[in-house]
């Protein structure tokens, strides 16, 4: 069959239903949750503002339009391999130099959402993720790999969300070991529905936050913040998780879209 018949295919299968477009993404406006770095670090990315320029009145009587301050890493969005030093070298490592055609591609959807309601500390291991691959399905490369944790139902509420104390956050991800097996098998991104791409222990793994550390080291591309993965099957569904194209962005506020098999 021909790519043309393809897509005709396709534009045929969005119109009837037969593939479901589910937006894996959350609300983005000033009660979104904002990750917090510690003092000794210069800033935090400033909460979202959303300000009128006008609204059909005497600022601009025939047109309505905002202004916002926002951070690259806001919400549900896209880490750039720019965004850890370990990636800092890479030319096409930027929002706008990226190769955009990895950003579309087969999504699988590890669903250890009932471990992390019960352990907010979770780790995701290589053994959980062989028996996953044992049920489901080899993981492939070009394609993305998401945890799904069942965490954006807490995104209503910032602290619930952050879930940290004295003793740092506590939010569930991936093992080094886990990082270092899917890069191996080249996957093109990792995502996650917390608020980063690693663990809230993560800075005290070897190495320090793996998944930034290592997937940018490789130019592989984080998710986090991804919203609704419970509307995903573990395989079958196509993952469109494209950033903004930024000069020299190092990440990115999107709307990641997942196409998904009615049935």
């Amino acid at each position: 069959m021909s790519a043309a018949n393809l897509l005709t295919q396709l534009a045929e299968h969005l119109a009837s239903g037969g593939i479901e477009v589910v937006d894996c993404t959350g609300t983005l406006g000033p009660d979104t949750p904002i990750l917090q770095l510690p003092e000794d670090f210069a800033r935090n990315t400033p909460k979202v503002e959303i300000h009128k320029i006008s609204e059909y009145d005497d600022d601009g009587p025939f047109f309505a339009w905002n202004w916002m301050v926002l951070g690259e890493h806001t919400g549900t969005h896209f880490d750039a391999p720019h965004h850890w030093v370990t990636g800092k070298d890479f030319e096409d490592g930027y929002t706008d130099t990226l190769d955009i055609k990895r950003v579309v591609a087969p999504v699988n959807v590890l669903d250890f959402s009932a471990e992390c309601a019960e352990d907010p500390d979770f780790l995701l291991t290589i053994d959980h993720v062989k028996a996953w691959e044992a049920e489901h399905g080899e993981i492939k490369a070009g394609e993305w790999v998401v945890l799904r944790s069942d965490w954006d139902k807490r995104a209503h509420d910032e602290a619930l969300f952050l879930n940290a104390n004295e003793t740092g956050p506590h939010t569930p991800g991936p093992t080094a070991e886990v990082i270092e097996y899917l890069i191996g098998k080249g996957i093109v991104g990792w995502g996650s529905q917390c608020i980063g791409t690693d663990a809230g222990l993560a800075g005290g793994m070897t190495p320090p936050f793996p998944a930034h550390n290592l997937l940018h080291a490789n130019n592989r591309f984080g998710l986090a913040s991804l919203a609704n993965l419970d509307k995903l099957p573990a395989k079958g569904a196509i993952l469109i998780a494209a950033p903004l194209k930024i000069v020299k962005g190092t990440g990115s506020p999107i709307r990641a879209l997942a196409l998904v098999p009615k049935g």
